[in-house]
């Protein structure tokens, strides 16, 4: 009798309780808290952790806590500005971490767990490849014309200290980004089906077309190039290459055996770009 007694209250005791909430903090400031019972799938042998769930937990306190790299870059002087390594969220340690709250309640605080994020391109790196001169061309504009000068060293200051890998391509789209007034560009002349126009970013196509003269070289693959409708004064007929956000690109692929520094600067009606690579640099010819 007394052992049905004691099975009875066992029965109706309360099980020990699982905290249910874990909070999680990025230099002792909180980030997020999360609920047990928000990630539990329920199963034969007890609750599951849903993967699509965790996934996207993971996703939001990456996006919150991470840092992005700084790559090293030239000053205006030519001096290197030495690279920050950024960090991001240690999945592997926060899953850990997650699943001793998830499946035995502790610990119910967790310090995010970060790993670092090293930039692509590291003073060392840089110091090489700004070596040896192996491009270069001028243009001129009129600094009268504010709008447009304006555009053009926006645009120019987008390529400056780009550095394009081996085998890699480069396009002046992408690089450069949509030309908004939001991102600081104004309206200025442009051509548009052989007449003059005024549109958004008029002008930096003459940053394209410097571009174009100075890695016209041997170990660079023009992918993609177009040129204007009718002749441009700032250089020579057929070597422009025009671009537009929603149309004609500027495309080139590195086929060199190193990396290649592109230095770009406008000021006071002079679009000059440079471009830079190691001492050891050769055409990989095919």
């Amino acid at each position: 009798m007394k052992s049905i007694i004691f099975s009875f209250l066992l029965a109706i005791s309360p099980l020990a309780i699982i905290p249910n909430e874990l909070t999680v903090t990025d230099q002792g400031k909180i980030v997020t808290t999360v609920t047990r019972d928000h990630y539990a799938v329920p199963f034969l042998d007890g609750p599951f952790i849903g993967k699509e769930r965790l996934n996207l937990m993971f996703d939001t306190i990456e996006q919150k806590i991470s840092k992005s790299p700084v790559n090293a870059k030239l000053d205006d002087q030519g001096e290197i500005i030495k690279e920050e390594p950024g960090f991001t969220l240690d999945r592997q340690k926060f899953n850990v971490q997650f699943r001793k709250f998830f499946y035995h309640g502790e610990p119910t605080k967790i310090e995010v767990p970060k790993k670092p994020v090293y930039p692509r391109i590291d003073s060392e790196l840089l110091a090489d490849i700004r070596e040896k001169k192996i491009g270069s061309y001028v243009t001129h504009f009129k600094p009268g014309n504010k709008e447009r000068s304006h555009n053009i060293e926006l645009a120019s200051d987008a390529i400056n200290n780009y550095v394009l890998f081996p085998g890699e391509t480069f396009s002046f789209n992408k690089v450069v980004g949509k030309r908004t007034k939001e991102k600081g560009y104004m309206r200025a002349p442009v051509i548009v089906k052989g007449e003059l126009a005024e549109d958004i970013g008029g002008g930096i196509c003459q940053v394209s077309s410097t571009l174009y003269n100075a890695v016209n070289l041997v170990g660079i693959k023009i992918v993609e190039r177009y040129s204007h409708s009718r002749s441009v004064p700032y250089v020579p007929p057929g070597r422009d290459a025009t671009v537009s956000w929603y149309g004609p690109d500027f495309v080139f692929k590195n086929d060199y055996n190193q990396p290649i520094l592109i230095r770009a600067k406008a000021r006071n009606g002079k679009m000059m770009i440079n471009i830079y690579s190691s001492e050891t640099v050769e055409y990989k010819s095919s």
